[in-house]
């Protein structure tokens, strides 16, 4: 990993329950030596992606990362595109929906939506997300470019006891992942939570990003899990569409394999 690369990859440990770091914080969480996460968080505040609270001397995401967003929206419109379709896949799953999308190595949260049916609900309160250890992360090793799976392996790191450890425990998660159309996280990134996730595709015809649906384990049944796959193919075509894509006739056929299946399962049970 480059220089540039490891100073950009701090920008990741941010989120809304963490939006202010103090150096000693950093060096833990990223893991690096004091010196060196000094020098790559000099650059990103000479280049406005951090900036330092006047009192506490904390760092926080700075004003360049709201006028890269700004412009992104301008251009490429994918928040305003996939808005309606998560909104409604929340209100029918009566679970947390949410968008995320690839750039470069990273899947970044795009939007998310909760639904107000349950007073417990999953919280998307993280803006990178693991590629080894979460549903949005399997589509996108799945479906996603070549050379994504070697940059997962890079950083195993253990989130839950379910999380994958091993190249080959993640391998085996991806191929069932793209036999199915569907990726599943339970309870590999966060104990308590179950998530499916769908791809979604652009203008490119390659893989872009994800949409998911995140429950809470204790009331994830055989039954919501149908409905949450329907509803996630409904939305993945609907997001592809509005994002200038299609989805593919090999992802189409997993589902309708995939969805035969589960009602095949459902009725003998």
């Amino acid at each position: 990993m480059s220089s540039a690369s490891k100073a950009l990859d701090l920008l990741s440990l941010f989120s809304t329950a963490r939006p202010e770091i103090g150096l000693s914080q950093m060096c833990k969480l990223a893991k690096r030596d004091k010196a060196t996460t000094y020098r790559h968080l000099q650059v990103l505040e000479a280049a406005g992606f951090v900036e330092q609270n006047a009192n506490t001397k904390h760092y926080r995401l700075g004003p360049t990362l709201l006028q890269l967003g700004r412009m992104r929206e301008a251009t490429v419109p994918r928040e305003t595109g996939a808005r309606e379709a998560t909104r409604m896949l929340a209100d029918k799953t009566g679970e947390t929906a949410h968008v995320s999308v690839l750039s470069g190595a990273n899947l970044f949260a795009l939007l998310s939506f909760e639904s107000l049916k349950h007073s417990t609900r999953a919280i998307i309160d993280i803006t990178t997300f693991p590629l080894h250890a979460t549903a949005s992360g399997y589509c996108a090793l799945a479906f996603g470019p070549d050379g994504l799976f070697d940059a997962a392996c890079e950083t195993l790191n253990s989130y839950t006891d379910k999380t994958p450890s091993t190249p080959q425990a993640l391998q085996a998660i991806v191929e069932d992942t793209r036999h199915s159309g569907f990726a599943r996280s339970d309870g590999r990134f966060e104990s308590e939570i179950h998530s499916l996730s769908a791809p979604v595709f652009d203008q490119t015809g390659g893989f872009c990003g994800a949409v998911s649906v995140a429950s809470v384990a204790s009331r994830f049944t055989p039954a919501l899990e149908t409905l949450i796959k329907s509803e996630l193919i409904t939305a993945s075509r609907d997001i592809s569409r509005n994002w200038g894509g299609v989805v593919p006739a090999a992802v189409e056929h997993a589902w309708a394999t995939s969805m035969a299946q589960q009602q095949e399962l459902e009725t003998t049970s």
